[in-house]
């Protein structure tokens, strides 16, 4: 009997690719389109690359040209609870968090396959671009794509149970072979745009957003330097993040960079050019994946952006289940709230939130 893929349909070329792959290579494939976004948020004309109402129709018109079966599943609930609510909490506290990390680690990779596995589907699919494999102990491993649009960041947080039961047929390919593959099969999506913005904010507007979903808005408070002087008032500190230098809203005469923000003092702190760099931090909800645990110090590569290139640096395990990063050299914009994701080479050992610099 050929093996049953839930696969993940945004409506993007990715995971339409990744259909026809897997068609390709005698899975029986049903594609799922996941209902995120609360009602409030479904506007026809935000085509957001993740279950507007346009992006659940372009995944339906896939499927029917590639002759499967698709289905509009709702996930709402854990979206708001574990995504949403996760964004809006974190930028009130004075932390830049990356939502998409949460959907993969709570929606994708762990409501979906659920939903999957109770259905007696053998695996979830993706169109993420990275690498699974075993190795010779039966460990499941992650790697790096062999590519330039590389997703590995974004997953450092699978499980040994859920890369026994992912594919990501797009592992080895590039997005315009992708999007080639697309043309020759007569997908409808093959020219369509990558998003680039949050599906559920509009406008890139965070912290309208924030006040609106909430309810709640940060109350204006004092610019200060790295010595505690006054140097003017900020808007609310879920307007900045952590290397922010446009957008401030007051003029300096010189560049001036976000380097902290303090929701307990409602303060953001200001450097100029180099004081944004940190020579260490902390990270905790560590998940390892190439072992169970760390047991003692060793040299890694660690990304601290999704675009950041890899550093050289010393991982040390701490006693509370985190790790302390060392870098060879300092570091620009380590960010609270963001992902510290740990390689060697191509390699991913795991990574965890950054919690302090």
């Amino acid at each position: 009997m050929k093996k049953k893929v839930m696969l993940g349909m945004s409506g993007g070329v990715d995971s339409s690719v990744a259909a026809l792959l897997l068609l390709q290579q005698g899975y029986d494939v049903t594609g799922v389109t996941m209902k995120l976004r609360p009602d409030q948020y479904m506007a026809e004309s935000q085509s957001g690359g993740c279950c507007s109402l346009d992006d659940i129709d372009d995944a339906r018109r896939v499927a029917y040209r590639l002759g499967i079966e698709h289905l509009v599943l709702n996930f709402t609930q854990v979206f708001s609870e574990k995504v949403i609510d996760y964004f809006a909490s974190e930028y009130l506290a004075g932390r830049t968090p990356n939502p998409c990390i949460a959907c993969n680690a709570h929606v994708k990779f762990d409501a979906l396959l659920r939903k999957a596995l109770s259905l007696e589907y053998d695996y979830v699919a993706t169109g993420h671009y990275a690498v699974i494999t075993q190795n010779d102990e039966g460990r499941w491993l992650l790697k790096k794509a062999p590519c330039s649009k590389d997703q590995s960041y974004v997953l450092y947080h699978l499980t040994q149970h859920q890369l026994a039961h992912t594919l990501m047929p797009l592992a080895g390919m590039e997005k315009s072979e992708a999007r080639e593959l697309a043309r020759e099969a007569g997908l409808p999506v093959a020219h369509k745009p990558d998003s680039q913005e949050i599906c559920f904010v509009q406008d890139n507007d965070y912290a309208s957003f924030i006040r609106r979903y909430t309810g709640k808005e940060p109350p204006p408070g004092n610019f200060i330097d790295q010595a505690g002087n006054v140097l003017g008032t900020h808007k609310g500190i879920t307007h900045y993040t952590i290397g922010q230098r446009k957008g401030l809203g007051i003029s300096f005469g010189k560049p001036m960079f976000v380097t902290k923000i303090d929701p307990i003092s409602n303060t953001v702190t200001l450097g100029e050019n180099g004081s944004q760099y940190a020579s260490s931090l902390i990270a905790g909800k560590v998940n390892l994946i190439s072992a169970d645990t760390l047991e003692a110090p060793i040299s890694a590569q660690v990304k601290v952006r999704y675009q950041a290139p890899p550093a050289p640096a010393r991982l040390t395990p701490l006693d509370n289940g985190k790790i302390r990063v060392d870098f060879q050299e300092p570091q620009r914009s380590v960010t609270p709230g963001q992902a510290a994701v740990f390689y060697d080479g191509d390699l991913v050992l795991g990574g965890g939130i950054i919690e302090t610099v």
